[in-house]
């Protein structure tokens, strides 16, 4: 699978993953790593029906309408979960087939909150930003609710997903073992990696501010004040890391040393490369940001 990847992108592809099937191929390569012969019939299933969920096809709700979390930032958070939980198993983090999927479907699941039921026509998904967390908590052991091989985790979903606040004090929760609290931390940790590592994290910030707007996020007044504040967060970020995550975010070099044969943590050097350049263009371009930052995959109207 490696040959399949540095056939389609250059290095910082790795990270960037733009053909799905390519994203799969990896994140299933990776989790044999962990597991020779790890069953994906629970992840398959999973993966097709929250795909079904964001593209509007799953009964009873719209079509995802959230620019920013939307399924491709699912999917980053996704692959970066497994390449943490892999990094990890080199560490000698013995996980169990059961736990693997607890944190894959946590990955997929994460911002389910954000899908409006098919009755709810008012604005986007993004005014439940403030509460999405606990609706993707409620859609997740809803969806499983039936499931013979889940049905017994619905604790365990909460927990795990509960991670990802950005409020969340996960020194506060009780878990029910010491592996689903690093399922936690792993979760709460791909959900900043992913999506601060993206190429396109600074010009999404653009639409990060329109759902903020729309979900009565307080302490923004301008996209501008997101910017000059995204610089902080990544300071509160690195600290969570280090405090509240327990650093689970160093098994990623574990992960690239053992799959890529690479010294270093791509996601990290990505974010610094981000937040390197954000700082660069508020000191430099802010009369003209926006064109500091267009890129063609994003559109700006």
């Amino acid at each position: 699978m490696a040959t399949d990847i540095r056939n389609h992108f250059v290095p910082e592809g790795l990270l960037d993953i733009r053909d799905r099937q390519v994203m799969i191929n990896e994140l299933k390569t990776t989790l044999r790593l962990i597991q020779s012969d790890f069953d994906f019939s629970h992840f398959d299933a999973a993966f097709h029906n929250v795909e079904r969920l964001f593209g509007g096809k799953y009964k009873g709700y719209r079509k995802c309408n959230t620019s920013y979390h939307d399924f491709r930032h699912t999917l980053l958070v996704l692959l970066a979960m497994a390449r943490l939980m892999h990094g990890a198993s080199q560490d000698g983090v013995e996980f169990s087939e059961k736990e693997i999927n607890l944190g894959l479907a946590g990955a997929l699941m994460h911002d389910t909150g954000y899908i409006a039921s098919m009755d709810d026509y008012a604005g986007t998904g993004a005014k439940y930003t403030m509460s999405h967390i606990g609706r993707s908590i409620i859609f997740t052991q809803k969806h499983f609710a039936g499931n013979s091989y889940f049905a017994g985790d619905m604790k365990e979903f909460h927990d795990i997903l509960s991670c990802t606040g950005v409020h969340t004090m996960v020194p506060d929760h009780e878990f029910s073992s010491i592996n689903i609290e690093l399922l936690g931390k792993m979760l709460g940790t791909a959900d900043l990696l992913g999506q601060m590592a993206d190429r396109l994290y600074l010009e999404k910030l653009m639409l990060l501010y329109s759902e903020f707007e729309e979900g009565a996020v307080p302490g923004f007044d301008s996209e501008i004040d997101l910017f000059r504040k995204t610089v902080s967060f990544y300071k509160r970020t690195k600290s969570r890391f280090e405090n509240e995550f327990a650093n689970v975010n160093r098994y990623m070099k574990l992960h690239f040393r053992e799959r890529w044969n690479l010294d270093g943590n791509p996601y990290e050097e990505s974010i610094e490369k981000n937040i390197n350049y954000l700082k660069f263009i508020l000191k430099n371009s802010q009369k003209d940001i926006y064109h500091s930052l267009r890129r063609n995959a994003i559109s700006f109207q």
